[in-house]
């Protein structure tokens, strides 16, 4: 027999969001992590809050929310309202019931300084990764460390003259002028910087994102944005790596590429206790000479060294990630700060999207 069509359907649901979410949903271990950091974060959050006044937006919320935008490649914030107020899952991972109202999108843009004025993402980002279940998957001796360009939420015709010559056209006609970073810079954003990938390729305005990776299971462990420079990856690289060392209280190896491959970032490597297993790059210059490599046979005649060789190519896997279906490839926001935060929380997504599949194992 035919069923009766209604349009509506009925006017009250007894279903709840947690029983509408199948039971081996992927994002059920996922919040299920969240849940326990937040926990943890409990006394860090409370202090970023007055004692007293009109309560706030949770931020255990928030924080979930960005995560989902993180996860599902959402473009803006007013985007991510919009879907959360029809999508049940969505709802159910930030703990709102299907009664309660989204919030204006302009309370991320209130709340983004207060969260990473206190660090919060880097306390996330610690606290995941300090997780009983978590922290028997990190290795505490095998690193891998590489950088790639976030590009900048600005466009080349806001890159002018510093001292505000040549400014007649709005910065329209920027052809055949020799701009410099030491001459120009974004007035949409001064922080993002003119950059050259590799030879033959398009300059543009970003910035560099770096992230140290634990060499076990693939894992980001740390993460910082620079100004995009030719010295920025290894200036970050031993300031992530001086911490590391220090946290293990014992030697660690690091695996590089070729961009790493300079006497001095070898030569600080080893005064911070770290064995560099660096690519060697003596490849042939434009000159028509042979580059001299800083690693010598002393790394290079060991198994690890070639072990470090082929797990440090995991790290594109994490910056893939979050071009391809994270917020990594342009950011959205300006000002190094803010792209520091948005950076650290593909980097956590990225874990929080990988450990599971993990414990599974």
């Amino acid at each position: 027999m035919r069923g009766a069509f209604e349009d509506q359907g009925r006017l009250f649901s007894y279903i709840s969001p947690e029983a509408r979410v199948p039971a081996n949903h992927p994002l059920r271990k996922v919040r299920e992590l969240v849940r326990d950091v937040l926990r943890e974060l409990n006394r860090s959050l409370s202090k970023l809050y007055a004692s007293e006044g009109r309560p706030s937006i949770p931020p255990e919320q928030l924080l979930s929310a960005l995560l989902l935008q993180v996860f599902y490649g959402i473009r803006s914030e007013r985007q991510l309202m919009e879907q959360l107020d029809y999508n049940l899952l969505y709802r159910w991972f930030v703990g709102l019931s299907p009664d309660d109202s989204v919030w204006n999108p302009t309370v991320f843009t209130k709340n983004r300084d207060r969260l990473q004025n206190g660090d919060v993402f880097a306390k996330f980002m610690s606290k995941l990764l300090n997780h009983p279940q978590v922290k028997r998957l990190l290795s505490d001796e095998h690193f891998s460390v590489d950088g790639t360009l976030i590009e900048a939420w600005a466009s080349q015709k806001s890159f002018r003259p510093k001292d505000g010559s040549g400014d007649d056209d709005g910065g329209i006609n920027f052809h055949r002028q020799q701009r410099k970073n030491d001459t120009h810079e974004s007035r949409t954003d001064p922080d993002s910087r003119l950059y050259r990938k590799a030879s033959g390729r398009e300059a543009k305005l970003c910035y560099m994102g770096h992230a140290t990776m634990e060499n076990r299971h693939g894992l980001a462990v740390a993460g910082m944005v620079t100004l995009a420079n030719g010295t920025a990856e290894r200036r970050a690289s031993e300031k992530m790596l001086k911490a590391k060392a220090k946290e293990a209280g014992h030697r660690i190896t690091v695996g590089e590429d070729k961009a790493y491959d300079s006497a001095d970032h070898v030569a600080n490597l080893r005064a911070i206790n770290v064995t560099p297993h660096v690519a060697q790059n003596d490849s042939i210059t434009t000159t028509g000479k042979r580059r001299q490599s800083a690693i010598d046979g002393r790394c290079t005649r060991h198994q690890g060294y070639r072990m470090s060789q082929l797990r440090r190519t995991m790290t594109e896997c994490i910056f893939g990630w979050g071009k391809q279906h994270g917020t990594m490839r342009k950011t959205k926001h300006r000002g190094i700060a803010r792209v520091t935060a948005d950076f650290l929380l593909n980097l956590i997504a990225y874990n929080l999207i990988r450990i599971p599949k993990l414990l599974a194992i």
